[in-house]
C-alpha cells in the first residue's frame, strides 16, 4: 500500500453525501405504492359509482316524469275523443231529425193518398151496395145530418152564396163548430190533402171562429205576430170551406211581392198537405201581386159556378173595393202603429 492511499475508515463514509436517494426501491416500497393506487382507484371508482347512480336516478325520474306526462296526455286524448264521438252522436242525431222534417211532407203525402184509397174504396163499395137501377127523386141537403164517415169521405156541395151568421144556416155552423174543436183538441198531422195539419191553438180558433160566425165569412181580422201566423189561421179557413164546397172552392191569395207569396204557398202547402201542382191560376189556389187581376180571376170563377176565397196578405196598404163585392173574403189588418202611415185602413172592415 502507498502512503499515500489511505484505508477508508467508517466515519469517512458516514461523513460521505446520501446515496439512499438513488437506490433502487425496496419490494415492500413498490407494495406500498401499488396499495396506495389501488386505494385511489378504488375510491375513483366508488366516486364514479355514486355518479353513475346518481345519473340512474336522474334519468329514471326523468323516465317517470314523461310516462306520467304522456299518460296525462293520452288521457286528456281519450276524453276529447269521447267529446267528439258524443257530438258526432249528436250531428247524426240531428241529421237524421233534420231529414225526418225534410221528409216529413213526404209522409203525410203517401198516408193521405193511402187513406184517401181506401175511403174510396170504401164508398164505392158502399155506393156499390146501394145501387138502384130505380132513379129517385132528390132528398134536399138541408134536412139530412153528417155522419162520421160522411166527415171523412168528399164533402157535399153547398149554396153558392155562403152566410154563416144566418140561422138557415144551423147545419153549416155545427159542421164548423166540429171543425174547429177537431183541429183544436185532435190534430191530424196525416190527414188528407186540404185538411189542417198543424197544431191550432185557442187563439187560433178564436180568430177562425170569430171570421166565420161574427163576419159572416167577410171581413178582417187583426194580423197575430207573425205571416205564418196567419197563413195558419187562413189554411184552417181553406180547409173548412174545402170540406164544404170540395173542389169549387178556390183560394186566391193578394199579396205585394214575390217574396211574400213564396211564404203563402210554402205555409200553405205545409199546413194543408197538397203540393205545387195544387197551386196556379187554374188550380186550388192562386197568387196574386195585383188586386184587379184578382178580380178577373174571381169573376171568371163565379161565372164558372166556382167559390172564390181572397185571402189579403197583411201587407197590403190598401184594398180594392172591387173585391168586396164576393161572398168569401179574409183580410189581416196590420198593427194600429203601421197603419197609421198608410193611406187606407181596415177600420171599415172591423
Amino acid at each position: 500500500m502507498n502512503a499515500d492511499e489511505q484505508p477508508i475508515s467508517d466515519q469517512a463514509v458516514e461523513a460521505s453525501p446520501d446515496s439512499s436517494d438513488f437506490a433502487p426501491a425496496t419490494p415492500e416500497q413498490h407494495y406500498q405504492t401499488l396499495q396506495q393506487e389501488i386505494a385511489d382507484l378504488s375510491a375513483t371508482k366508488a366516486q364514479l359509482q355514486q355518479q353513475i347512480d346518481q345519473l340512474q336516478s336522474t334519468m329514471g325520474r326523468l323516465v317517470q316524469e314523461s310516462l306520467s306526462e304522456l299518460q296525462q296526455r293520452k288521457q286528456n286524448l281519450q276524453i276529447a275523443v269521447e267529446q267528439l264521438e258524443r257530438r258526432q252522436e249528436r250531428v247524426q242525431a240531428e241529421m237524421k231529425k233534420s231529414f225526418a222534417g225534410v221528409s216529413q211532407d213526404l209522409a203525410i203525402r203517401v198516408q193521405g193518398f193511402k187513406d184517401y184509397l181506401v175511403n174510396s174504396l170504401q164508398d164505392l163499395v158502399i155506393a156499390t151496395e146501394q145501387l138502384d137501377l130505380v132513379p129517385k127523386p132528390a132528398v134536399p141537403l138541408a134536412g139530412t145530418t153528417p155522419s162520421e164517415k160522411v166527415l171523412a169521405s168528399e164533402p157535399k156541395p153547398a149554396p153558392a152564396n155562403p152566410q154563416f151568421a144566418e140561422q138557415s144556416f144551423q147545419e153549416q155552423t155545427r159542421q164548423i163548430r166540429k171543425l174547429i174543436d177537431q183541429y183544436r183538441n185532435t190534430p191530424n198531422y196525416y190527414g188528407q190533402p186540404w185538411q189542417l195539419r198543424r197544431t191550432f191553438e185557442p187563439i187560433h180558433a178564436e180568430r177562425v171562429s170569430t171570421w166565420f160566425f161574427n163576419l159572416g165569412g167577410r171581413g178582417a181580422l187583426r194580423s197575430l205576430n207573425s205571416r205564418l201566423q196567419n197563413i195558419l189561421i187562413a189554411s184552417a179557413v181553406t180547409s173548412i170551406l174545402r170540406y164544404l164546397y170540395g173542389d169549387r172552392l178556390r183560394a186566391l191569395i193578394l199579396a205585394n211581392s214575390p217574396e211574400r207569396l213564396g211564404d203563402w204557398r210554402r205555409g200553405l202547402q205545409d199546413c194543408l198537405g197538397i203540393t205545387r201542382n195544387d197551386v196556379g191560376p187554374d188550380r186550388g189556389i192562386g197568387l196574386f201581386e195585383s188586386p184587379d187581376s184578382l178580380v178577373l180571376k174571381a169573376d171568371r170563377l163565379v161565372k164558372e159556378d166556382k167559390i172564390p176565397l181572397i185571402l189579403i196578405d197583411d201587407s197590403e196598404e190598401q184594398v180594392n173595393l172591387s173585391m168586396l163585392q164576393f161572398p168569401l173574403w179574409l183580410a189581416f189588418a196590420p198593427e194600429p202603429q203601421l197603419r197609421q202611415s198608410r193611406s187606407t185602413s181596415f177600420d171599415f172592415f172591423e
